[in-house]
């Protein structure tokens, strides 16, 4: 750790000055570099297994930007061609304004916001984009995209034209009122019944795939008649994954067993789209504990769908943090005893917890949705059978945290939301410890955990499943962050570190968290979902003793925790709910708990929290920069791959979509 520490910050002092780690902000944005400590004294098999993967992590990237909504390769590459090419005036306020929204879809792969889904709101007229484009050569751009200027404005300047990427409003045709392209023409009730039927079709199959994760559900319009089109090689999104495959078969090359056969198996699946493959290849990945490089490849994650089918297109590389993985190893060494005394039903617990691994990385790459704004903690495969029968690999990026942690570093925030100096000085003292121990407990055990009652699927909670499967993952790294089996296992010196974790999490839910909100809207990304709920239902609960209170100061609210030991027991009577939900599958307890206590912003409060950070000019989102990788060659051989850390986000994003771009503008 101590290594690491003095890598990044002496190199990156050296090359950026007072504030090192950010290189651009814009909007509510800031992108931070991050480094990869240890990468150069890896072995050379291993620099060249990264620097494969990597470039298909890279190639996937065109799908995601699809995957988020059917106008954004369009808009990307008209306003690329713009930037490109522009031989004007850049030091207009026009200007300045179009390069800033093509930054913001840069860094949320399209034209919504990464967080909020909501339409960016364009600082330049039509009338000017039209002016800068008609000074520029028509062959620049090209036929196809020439034909789709208009499509292009409507889809910039339109506020009716694909106003959400993602609703979840409860009573709306989540369907037809989002604009990613998971589904064509569908109703939500025609896909409901779509799915409905395959589910039925293969009831009581223990080890069902999952249906509808890497395909988009479609209807014809001449019969009206469902069909999927998968995403596979000679099917929707080829020519990328074709780059994906290519890339993939160099790595497999250079892997050692038995690595090289799980990336056989992704290959598989990609040639074939067949989900049993993909079940194929997470069974061998997850069991696959000993590899020092890893990866993660594919469509994963379904929080883009309402109704928590489809997957977009993510992709991480990474290689083990040694010298961290010990505070992980403790934990999975132990996941019997933490599943054991979990304060969940007995009926939900698992009797026996198999194959949990947990592991502490090194980040090389980031790509698809978790580029630029990337996870901290990861836990897959998401099969819950999967997970059953052959356990489940958790990750703490570490470098990642580490990069956040020192960007943040002295810029107010404390002094200005923690209402009480010994809160302050233990997230000073233990913040850094308290989140990563809360990761680690979230990802390695919380996803983990449980199991469904018999009969029940795992897709009963319907558009409200990922906010409460967040929600039952945190309460247990919650709950067990201030357990005394953390003192005896010596992972923490004291409830200290707890109480760190505690306040700032309830100063985030509660308040903070509010500042990445747009006046006027509701909470909709299911993170934030999750820390709201958790924070207001504890509030609720722990009213009439006082555990949780607002305190008006100065004209400032401030929200604190007065009993840190009542709070830890209530998140413990939450877990046990949640937990109950998901087990059953109970759609209306779900729906009616996210509804109350996760939705709905008081006005005053938001504005008076986005007005606080406004003033310390501090940005609520921040996403990173990749660092590149040289292959050496001598006689048509790699000999050693370097690593470089650019620092201009621009040229990056630029770079990536001249060189890494495959799919038409209409897919």
């Amino acid at each position: 750790m101590s290594m690491m520490l003095w890598t990044l910050a002496a190199c990156s002092d050296a090359a950026q000055g007072d504030k090192p780690w950010i290189v651009d902000r814009f909007d509510d944005v800031k992108v931070i570099r991050y480094e990869v400590p240890g990468f150069e004294t890896l072995p050379r098999e291993q620099k060249e297994l990264i620097y494969y993967l990597a470039q298909a992590a890279k190639c996937g990237r065109d799908i995601l930007f699809d995957q988020n909504c059917p106008a954004n390769l369009a808009v990307r590459r008209m306003l690329e061609t713009v930037y490109e090419n522009y031989a004007g005036d850049r030091t207009t306020p026009e200007w300045r304004a179009l390069e800033k929204y093509l930054k913001k879809v840069w860094f949320a792969n399209g034209i919504h916001h990464h967080y909020s889904n909501d339409k960016f709101i364009p600082e330049f007229t039509e009338e000017y984009l039209l002016t800068v484009i008609e000074t520029i050569p028509e062959e620049k751009f090209g036929a196809e995209l020439n034909a789709l200027r208009g499509e292009v404005c409507v889809a910039i300047f339109d506020p009716a034209a694909y106003p959400t990427r993602l609703n979840q409003r409860a009573g709306d045709d989540l369907l037809l009122t989002s604009s990613s392209n998971y589904y064509k023409g569908v109703s939500q009730a025609e896909a409901e019944r779509y799915y409905a039927a395959q589910a039925a079709a293969d009831a009581g199959n223990p080890e069902p795939v999952s249906y509808g994760l890497n395909s988009q559900l479609a209807k014809d319009p001449k019969t009206g008649r469902l069909y999927e089109r998968v995403w596979k090689v000679g099917g929707m999104y080829s020519p990328a994954i074709e780059r994906i495959v290519y890339w993939l078969e160099k790595a497999q090359a250079v892997a050692a067993e038995p690595q090289k056969t799980t990336i056989a198996s992704l290959i598989e699946y990609y040639r074939t789209g067949d989900l049993k493959k993909f079940d194929e290849y997470n069974i061998r990945w997850v069991k696959d504990t000993l590899s020092n490089v890893d990866f993660v490849n594919g469509f994963i994650e379904d929080y883009g769908d309402p109704l928590g089918r489809k997957a977009s297109w993510e992709a991480n590389v990474n290689f083990m943090d040694s010298a961290a993985c010990r505070r992980t190893e403790i934990i999975s060494e132990n996941a019997q005893w933490f599943e054991d005394h979990s304060p969940v039903a007995p009926e939900y617990k698992k009797k026996k917890v198999k194959g949990v691994s947990a592991k502490v990385i090194t980040v090389a790459l980031l790509g698809g949705d978790c580029y630029p704004a990337t996870p901290i903690g990861i836990n897959l495969p998401n099969a819950d059978w999967i997970r059953k029968e052959y356990g489940s690999k958790s990750v703490t990026i570490d470098n990642i945290t580490y990069a956040y942690d020192m960007a943040a570093h002295g810029n107010g925030f404390n002094e200005e939301f923690v209402l009480r100096a010994e809160d302050r000085d233990r997230m000073d003292r233990y913040g850094k410890l308290a989140d990563d121990l809360h990761t680690d407990l979230h990802e390695c055990l919380g996803h983990g955990s449980g199991q469904l009652a018999p009969g029940v699927a795992g897709g009963e909670l319907k558009s409200y499943g990922s906010t409460l499967e967040e929600t039952r993952a945190d309460l247990f790294g919650l709950y067990y962050l201030g357990d005394p089996k953390l003192v005896e296992l010596g992972l923490v010196p004291s409830f200290d570190v707890a109480r760190a974790g505690y306040a700032k999490y309830i100063l985030n839910g509660m308040m903070t968290q509010l500042a990445r909100i747009e006046p006027g809207k509701n909470v909709e990304e299911a993170h934030m979902r999750n820390r709201k709920l958790i924070c207001e239902w504890c509030y609720e609960r722990g009213k009439a003793d006082g555990v949780i209170e607002w305190v008006e100061r100065d004209g400032k609210r401030y929200v604190a925790v007065n009993d840190f030991e009542k709070l830890r027991a209530l998140f413990g009577e939450m877990l046990r709910e949640i937990q109950r939900i998901k087990s059953e599958g109970d759609y209306e307890a779900g729906r009616a708990l996210v509804e109350k206590y996760a939705v709905s912003v008081d006005p005053e409060l938001h504005a008076e929290v986005r007005e606080r950070y406004a003033a310390l000019g501090i940005e609520p989102y921040g996403g990173f920069l990749n660092p590149e990788y040289e292959p050496v060659e001598r006689d048509g051989e790699i000999v050693d791959v370097k690593i470089h850390y650019p620092t201009d986000y621009a040229a990056q994003m630029m770079d990536y979509s001249k060189n890494y771009s495959y799919l038409p503008l209409k897919n």
